[in-house]
């Protein structure tokens, strides 16, 4: 595991989130795309990382993600 493999975690979930059809009508849905697709890679790909890094690693992303479009509680 490198940086880079985590970096490209993080694209391809914008990519993944971006490639979904329609458009979210609110943060929230925004959210809840990303959310939806860091379950995925979580599900598929977990058992490629040392135990719990790439579930760390994807709910600071999840996390950071609620700042960037104002959702933290």
């Amino acid at each position: 595991m490198t940086i880079r493999s985590l970096a490209e975690v993080s694209a391809r979930l914008e990519k993944a989130v971006i490639g979904l059809p329609g458009d979210a009508d609110s943060p929230e849905q925004l959210y809840e795309r990303y959310e939806q697709i860091a379950i995925a890679i979580l599900d598929s790909e977990h058992s490629d990382w040392p135990e719990g890094v790439l579930e760390a690693f994807l709910l600071r992303r999840l996390a950071i993600k609620r700042i960037e479009l104002s959702l933290e509680d």
